[in-house]
């Protein structure tokens, strides 16, 4: 009986688990995973062909669930992608019956049989059934030695090996429906998490993808003179930010509900006066002081105020910061970020007040200093404090930990002879 098998499994399998792991030998050790995982793809079978018989007899539906993925999101806690995934792939394990077979015996894994499944399913429909198998028992036979990603690729070009004779037309045919499906589902998701971070999410075609690359790849290259070390996703992450701000800067995008492109930011009356204190930010998140600086040194302010209960007792007009003929002086003194050793010219840069404009600081060319989006960052961190210099040029102070003589710093990158 199955309810006697899966409670002698999980006997089994918990006995596996408590067993001591450190007294193997390495290849013990390897053979072991590789046991492990192999009885893991055949259990996953075993859940699946329990999954497929769920989805036909209906049981989600009878249970009140609006669908199959619903009903196995609240049965087994897990998320309505991955119930979803599960469904697809019991769903076309019960149409291929040969592949099937090949997951219950360890010959591919949940990941191969998701791909090969796939790969069928994109092939021709009046191929054949003939060609359709021999298909699906090449592919099967590469798993044995590609990991998913590899295999995708090899699936992609399945029809030059069963059928070349008909490859080019069918591959011509098969990326237009890549295509069109990519058009179709294309997205982009910001979700928030709650602890400071927004997540990113979405999918591109692939011209789409070549645009964005193109427009992040100048930004993506390090600073000469980094005084942090950013990972490449951290530059690319930067450099996403640093392309919408300069797009805000613009006169080409549309206004939205009437206005231009704006971030609104709501910071305590009295605190701005005072102490900085929490900003908020209009889609809910929250900035801290350091932050709410930095937004406040080249941006667009509209100063409100607001009563005990919120109420609006005042709003003023938009006081421009660093713009018209002194963000042109700006630009032309500094000619770019002036932070030492950093390239970006300056319509990636952002004008940063020395003295802070909340702390009573002048908007004029001898408190100002143009940073790229990094930097501003990494001054608003109060490690490397800028200054002018007696001539008139900025330069850096760094921190101790960098240099425990605190020797000042120019870019010369923008000033050579």
């Amino acid at each position: 009986m199955l309810g006697d098998a899966l409670a002698e499994l999980r006997a089994n399998a918990g006995e596996c688990a408590d067993e001591p792991i450190w007294p193997l030998s390495d290849d013990t050790l390897v053979d072991c995973l590789g046991a492990v995982h192999q009885v893991a793809q055949v259990v996953a079978a075993a859940e699946l062909h329990l999954i497929r018989e769920i989805d036909g007899r209906g049981l989600a539906v009878a249970q009140h669930a609006s669908s199959t993925p619903v009903w196995l999101r609240e049965h087994l806690r897990i998320s309505v992608h991955a119930a979803k995934r599960l469904v697809d792939l019991a769903r076309a394990l019960d149409q291929r019956p040969t592949l099937d077979s090949a997951l219950s015996a360890g010959a591919v894994n949940v990941e191969q049989a998701a791909v090969v499944a796939a790969a069928i399913q994109d092939l021709p429909a009046d191929l054949g059934q003939e060609l359709v198998d021999k298909a699906e028992a090449v592919l099967i036979a590469q798993a044995g030695q590609y990991e998913p990603g590899i295999l995708r690729k090899a699936g992609q070009r399945i029809l030059a090996h069963v059928a070349p004779e008909l490859a080019d037309a069918a591959d011509a045919a098969a990326l237009e429906r890549m295509e069109e499906r990519a058009r179709q589902t294309r997205a982009f998701r910001l979700t928030r998490h709650g602890d400071g971070r927004v997540r990113l999410t979405g999918w591109l075609d692939e011209g789409g993808a070549a645009v964005v690359n193109a427009a992040l790849d100048p930004l993506c290259a390090p600073c000469h003179d980094d005084a942090e070390l950013r990972t490449p996703a951290q530059r690319r992450a930067d450099a996403l930010v640093e392309i919408c701000e300069l797009a805000t800067r613009t006169e080409q995008l549309p206004d939205n509900g009437g206005q231009r492109p704006h971030v609104v930011v709501t910071v305590p009356y009295d605190p701005l006066h005072e102490q900085l204190g929490i900003g908020m930010l209009d889609t809910g998140g929250r900035l801290s002081p350091g932050q709410v600086r930095q937004h406040a040194c080249d941006a667009q302010l509209i100063p409100a105020v607001l009563g005990g209960d919120g109420q609006v007792l005042d709003l003023g007009r938009t006081r421009r910061l660093i713009t018209g003929p002194l963000r042109r002086a700006l630009e032309l003194r500094d000619r770019g970020c002036a932070f030492p050793g950093c390239d970006r010219l300056p319509r990636w840069c952002h004008g940063h007040h020395i003295r802070a404009w909340v702390d009573g600081g002048p908007t004029n060319l001898d408190n100002s200093v143009l940073l790229c989006g990094y930097h501003h960052r990494l001054i608003h961190r109060g490690h490397w404090t800028v200054r002018l210099a007696p001539d008139g040029m900025p330069e850096f102070i760094p921190p101790k930990y960098v240099d425990p003589r605190q020797q000042p710093r120019r870019n010369l990158y923008h000033h050579r002879a």
